[in-house]
């Protein structure tokens, strides 16, 4: 029943946006004339290359014992992702196990 529900929905809403678009005749001499985009500020909207390293936190139960680990994450430019645990600092507290 969903799947006729959405192909119904999408068939209308093709009906009203296929015969709105028209097409309009352009004059030779705007197309002669080269098109020059200006973006004012250094190097906008280009990607930055370089790798990027975030250190982060995390406080976690490893058996009955708490750490707080310090986590050095590089992102790569091809995607790759690499990470390393800098720090890990025993905290107080054990968890206690119970038979119940």
């Amino acid at each position: 029943m969903k799947k006729l529900i959405v192909l119904s929905l999408m068939l209308g809403t093709m009906m009203f946006v296929v015969p709105s678009a028209e097409a309009k005749a352009t004059s030779t001499s705007v197309v002669s004339s080269p098109q020059i985009i200006v973006q004012p500020g250094r190097n906008r909207g280009r990607w930055n290359r370089r790798t990027r390293t975030v250190t982060t936190t995390r406080i976690r139960w490893v058996g009955p014992y708490r750490y707080r680990e310090t986590i050095r994450t590089t992102y790569f430019a091809n995607g790759r992702t690499r990470t390393v645990i800098v720090n890990r600092v025993r905290l107080g507290g054990r968890r206690i196990y119970r038979n119940y």
